[in-house]
C-alpha cells in the first residue's frame, strides 16, 4: 500500500492510527505462513494436535499477528520510518477470529536530527480480547 507522505508536524499525541481489521483467519493463511516463515509447529496446522493439548484446536502463529500490527504501522509511517517496533503476546488466536490493530501517537521528541513519533499498539479479536500489546518509534519528516 502506497500511502502519502506523513509529516511530524501533522501528526499530534493522542492522535488514533487508522485501524486494519482481517477477514476471519483461515487454517489455509496458517498454512501459508508456515511456509512462508518456516515455522512448522503442527499447533498452527494440524487441528488434532491442538485438541491433544488443549488449546481448542488450531491456533495461528503469533508472528503472524505482530506482522499484522506492523502492517498497520509500517502504513501509517511507511516502511522507512520505523525505528523500534515491539510487542508483547497476550492470548491465543484460533481459527476464524477476526483480527482489528489500532494504534496511537503517545509522544512527539527529536533524537538523532530526526523527529519522531512513538505509539502503543494492539491487536484484538471479535471478542476485545487482546492478542498483542506492544510499542512502536518512527521518524517521520518535515513540511520542506
Amino acid at each position: 500500500m502506497t500511502n502519502p507522505v506523513r509529516y511530524a508536524d501533522d501528526v499530534q499525541v493522542g492522535d488514533t492510527i487508522p485501524p486494519l481489521t482481517t477477514p476471519p483467519i483461515t487454517h489455509l493463511q496458517l498454512v501459508r505462513y508456515a511456509g512462508a516463515s518456516g515455522d512448522f509447529n503442527p499447533l498452527h496446522t494440524d487441528p488434532l494436535v491442538g485438541e491433544r493439548i488443549g488449546t481448542g484446536g488450531i491456533i495461528a502463529h503469533g508472528m503472524l499477528i505482530m506482522g499484522l500490527v506492523g502492517q498497520m504501522v509500517s502504513d501509517y509511517v511507511g516502511p522507512q520510518a520505523l525505528r523500534k517496533f515491539g510487542v508483547r503476546f497476550k492470548g491465543m488466536t484460533h481459527l476464524n477470529d477476526i483480527i482489528t490493530c489500532t494504534g496511537m501517537i503517545t509522544e512527539k521528541f527529536e533524537a538523532d536530527g530526526e523527529q519522531r513519533i512513538s505509539g502503543k499498539v494492539q491487536a484484538i479479536d471479535q471478542n476485545g480480547d487482546v492478542k498483542v500489546a506492544g510499542t512502536f518509534v518512527a521518524a517521520l519528516p518535515t513540511r520542506p
